[in-house]
């Protein structure tokens, strides 16, 4: 049986495994409340400039309506916040893709998740763990209304567009970088093939190329590589080779097999026949 919940002097509601529970309503005349599960954020094995110990927040049992921007509304009562991350599961930060267009973001799944709140002081974070329970969060207000059910819908619907002018932008920005990186390579590629030319004494200079590129290896260590590389090589053939005279001398033993055994076999025809006892027909 697990561990009643405790309420410290500030009325703050404790549970086993360092955790504060706090109420959550999503609008004031809601009868029904939510509960998230706030300790300060302390992994040994993750270091992450991210998340500063100090000043960072782990919550527990987001509900999926709670964006990045409702958690950072709702916490700001406690201290100023930096940044607000949300996950499916804790861990490790999620990498982000930098490649994908801003334009065209994945659908976020519908789940219950985690949350990491980072203040930007550490009393932030001793504000949120000494809130009492009694006193719910509020989601949705009349100064910052949530939208549910069909106006929602609609609202997440018209955000799907992307409007012609940004995206004709992003198109124009990326082309002009993709072009400016062509020019640099070729620019490259071209002062590497005037260094390759000879000089005025007839003397050709050997530069490491750019990738892909094969150069000539002048150092002790890819020599002694190139000499390993070709013994190994000529071990392999010899094996090859050896595994050719195996099975050929296979071969000449199991012919000289069924010859021995078909002399053998002339021998007690030609004895059967002397006595006499042999009746092919």
């Amino acid at each position: 049986m697990a561990a009643p919940a405790t309420k410290n002097a500030s009325g703050a509601c404790v549970i086993p495994g360092g955790f504060t529970v706090l109420s959550l309503k999503f609008h004031t005349n809601s009868s029904a409340q939510h509960q998230l599960c706030v300790k300060e954020h302390r992994v040994r094995a993750e270091k992450s400039e991210h998340r500063p110990t100090d000043r960072t927040l782990f919550i527990l049992n987001v509900p999926p309506y709670c964006s990045q921007s409702i958690l950072k509304d709702l916490f700001s009562q406690f201290g100023p916040v930096q940044t607000v991350e949300l996950s499916e599961k804790p861990g490790a930060p999620e990498e982000k893709h930098p490649d994908l267009s801003p334009h065209f973001k994945p659908p976020n799944k519908q789940c219950f998740k985690v949350a990491y709140v980072v203040f930007k002081h550490p009393s932030g974070v001793a504000a949120a763990k000494a809130h009492p329970y009694d006193s719910p969060l509020v989601v949705s207000s009349r100064e910052k209304p949530l939208h549910t059910g069909v106006r929602k819908w609609i609202h997440e619907y018209r955000r799907s567009f992307v409007k012609t002018e940004t995206l004709q932008q992003a198109v124009d920005d990326f082309m002009s970088r993709f072009d400016k990186s062509k020019d640099e390579e070729a620019e490259r590629q071209k002062k590497e093939a005037e260094q390759q030319q000879e000089d005025e004494d007839g003397w050709t200079k050997v530069t490491k190329g750019g990738k892909g590129a094969k150069s000539r290896p002048h150092s002790e260590a890819a020599d002694q590589r190139t000499v390993q590389k070709e013994h190994k090589k000529k071990k392999r053939k010899e094996l090859l080779n050896f595994y050719s005279w195996q099975h050929r001398n296979t071969q000449k033993e199991h012919i000289a097999e069924l010859r021995r055994k078909f002399e053998e076999d002339k021998q007690r025809i030609a004895l059967l026949r002397a006595q006499r006892k042999f009746r092919p027909y």
